[in-house]
């Protein structure tokens, strides 16, 4: 046993303090239960917690669904039209200005179009040869129109 008055004195100051502040803390705790659970009996509790979980599960599962669509929205565009070649030229010396263009159409895997124009005094002829892989099948390709594939290859990457 203690004798001493101060020790036994300091300990019961603390005892009080520290249940003074468990029993705040656990007042809050119970306060703020009853804002949530407020005028809900057990039942409609668990069933509330039971519909929230469901809602869960089927959040999880649409957000499945939307990263799998997302995904295949993805590998869809890039069949799209997305890199583009602008070069503008002039063919022959007798001409003036640089009339005549060439311009590369390329989706994500470089397969598309390239469209030429050359404009002289008398007339405009339009080319077009379709590009696979940045290539051309059985054509050659100006160097002109090379330039234009180049740009748009360049312009998507930067």
């Amino acid at each position: 046993m203690v004798n001493n008055p101060t020790l036994l004195n300091f300990l019961f100051t603390f005892l009080v303090l520290w249940l003074l502040i468990v029993s705040i803390l656990l007042w809050q705790n119970i306060r703020h239960y009853n804002r949530l659970a407020g005028g809900v009996k057990k039942q409609e509790l668990r069933e509330i917690l039971e519909h929230l979980l469901s809602q869960l599960k089927e959040n999880k599962r649409e957000t499945k669904e939307l990263r799998q669509w997302l995904k295949s929205l993805e590998e869809e565009e890039k069949f799209d039209l997305k890199k583009v070649g602008f070069i503008r030229f002039n063919p022959f010396s007798d001409t003036g200005g640089n009339q005549s263009f060439c311009l590369a159409l390329l989706d994500g895997h470089d397969n598309g179009i390239v469209i030429s124009s050359l404009h002289s005094r008398d007339q405009t002829r339009v080319y077009a040869k379709a590009i696979t892989q940045g290539k051309t099948e059985g054509q050659q390709l100006s160097r002109d129109e090379k330039e234009a594939i180049q740009t748009a290859q360049e312009m998507a990457k930067g």
